[in-house]
């Protein structure tokens, strides 16, 4: 078992739900971002968003791996500077797409 958390652009939720379902049903302790309940990226204040952003850092170093979902081969600024996060952390890096071309 490893607990894996899932990053990436939340234009991709539906795909990160799906994946953070599979990883768990193989075993998987798996900690996923916030899905906001509101559509508009922009209803946080600033300290709202800085704050979820380093609730996220923490799911981070909590867990073995980082599973970005990476839908096209995607990835924006913010998913980018998690990976350096974990990168320093000396976490495990996987790859959505990856993972799906080994599951083909």
């Amino acid at each position: 078992m490893k607990i894996i958390t899932v990053c990436g652009s939340l234009k991709f939720k539906e795909e990160m739900m799906k994946i953070a379902e599979e990883m768990e049903l193989e075993g998987n302790c798996v900690l996923t971002p916030i899905y906001p309940t509101n559509p508009d990226k922009d209803a946080y204040i600033e300290e709202e968003a800085n704050m979820l952003d380093n609730m996220h850092k923490e799911k981070i170093k909590l867990a073995d791996a980082i599973l970005v979902v990476n839908v096209n081969d995607y990835i924006g600024s913010s998913t980018k500077s998690e990976i350096e996060y974990a990168i320093s952390l000396n976490k495990e890096i996987l790859y959505y797409t990856d993972l799906v071309k080994a599951d083909k």
